[in-house]
């Protein structure tokens, strides 16, 4: 059975597991775990009745998690999934696709743009760019990429940055373990990146000169943690007088035991020296040995207030009170029953709509719709 406060169900989607899902103007778009299925788009104007309106496939070791949707153009990512037992098809390449989304039921292909190695995980896009984390030939694992997406079908690189040590084509070496540091996540705000780099923390970039992405500063936290760093989010305004980020790592590697992944609040207002202040974990989760995937994964990217969604996998959507960031505290909380023929809830993306609505993906099946009372 659901557990809650402060909340309750409105609807739910009947599709596969998700690993993102964005909604606009009524619409959800749903990125899938798993083959054969890539992206579903989802009309939820009636939230207690949602209709599946298109979906499109993927092929045997690969996926499309991803989605990113500005207007009538909807960005997937297409990667080598190397949690699938299958066989990738021969010769395929990971990258983005570009789709015209102004028919929802028929979503036309504008651009495959493709890359080398794994492909695309995350990204961010706003009207003009796309932030990818994208492997590339010559590097370890992936590199922050910007795409100039003026004309769909044509995108153009604008730049790239990547650690010190990724570059091995040009000669660098890594003074790390296989591809620990790797870019995850860059998201935009004003003219910076905050950039989540996996078990290298995060580093800011400043991009007033996109064709040239600078380090402005950076922490890491692993060790002494283990979890890596999955998303490093700004706060867009001011919390008495000073500026945050919220940074979200991701529960899926650490020993027997280690620490679970929590979130953290980190003071920016000196941009260049960021430093910790706060740090959330929900109760119930201690240092006692725990599963992997229980604890925190990913915060919902759309910041509304001082009070943010978090899918916090085995435990499902908290709300997070982070109006005073050294004490934060939860607020709210929904938990979905567990999908049929699973032993437990892994919540793995949560979003909010314009009315309010939160939407979250479980990453073995189906979408929950919760609204807060």
């Amino acid at each position: 059975m659901a557990q809650a406060s402060g909340m309750k169900q409105v609807g739910t989607i009947d599709c596969a597991g998700g690993g993102q899902i964005i909604v606009q103007n009524g619409y959800a778009y749903i990125g899938h775990m798993r083959a054969p299925f890539g992206t579903t788009i989802v009309d939820v104007r009636d939230p207690s009745n949602p209709k599946i309106l298109s979906q499109l496939r993927m092929q045997p070791g690969t996926h499309s998690h991803k989605v990113r949707v500005r207007g009538d153009l909807m960005i997937v990512n297409q990667e080598l999934n190397f949690n699938d037992p299958n066989e990738p098809p021969p010769g395929f390449k990971g990258g983005i696709c570009i789709y015209d989304v102004s028919d929802k039921s028929n979503p036309k292909l504008i651009k495959r743009w493709e890359t080398e190695g794994q492909g695309v995980h995350r990204y961010d896009i706003d009207d003009r760019y796309a932030y990818l984390s994208s492997t590339a030939e010559g590097y370890l694992a992936h590199i922050m990429i910007i795409l100039d997406l003026k004309d769909p079908a044509n995108p153009v690189e604008v730049s790239r940055w990547w650690m010190p040590g990724q570059w091995i084509g040009g000669g660098e070496k890594p003074d790390w373990e296989k591809t620990a540091h790797r870019c995850h996540h860059p998201l935009r705000l004003g003219n910076r990146l905050y950039t989540s780099y996996w078990q290298a923390g995060f580093h800011i970039l400043d991009i007033e000169d996109i064709t040239k992405p600078q380090r402005i500063s950076g922490l890491d936290w692993t060790p002494p943690f283990h979890c890596p760093t999955h998303t490093a989010l700004p706060i867009p305004f001011p919390i008495n007088d000073r500026r945050y980020m919220l940074v979200a790592d991701e529960d899926v590697y650490r020993p027997p035991n280690g620490v679970p992944a929590f979130l953290s609040a980190v003071d920016i207002t000196d941009i260049e020296h960021p430093a910790v202040v706060g740090t959330f974990q929900v109760d119930g989760i201690d240092d006692a040995p725990q599963p992997l995937a229980t604890a925190c994964h990913q915060l919902c990217e759309i910041v509304t207030g001082t009070q943010i969604p978090v899918a916090w996998f085995a435990h499902g959507v908290r709300i997070i009170d982070f109006s005073n960031p050294r004490s934060m505290k939860e607020v709210a909380y929904f938990v979905p029953d567990v999908p049929q023929g699973c032993t437990r809830v892994q919540s793995n993306d949560v979003t909010v709509d314009e009315r309010g609505l939160i939407y979250v993906t479980d990453r073995q099946h189906g979408v929950t719709i919760i609204e807060r009372t």
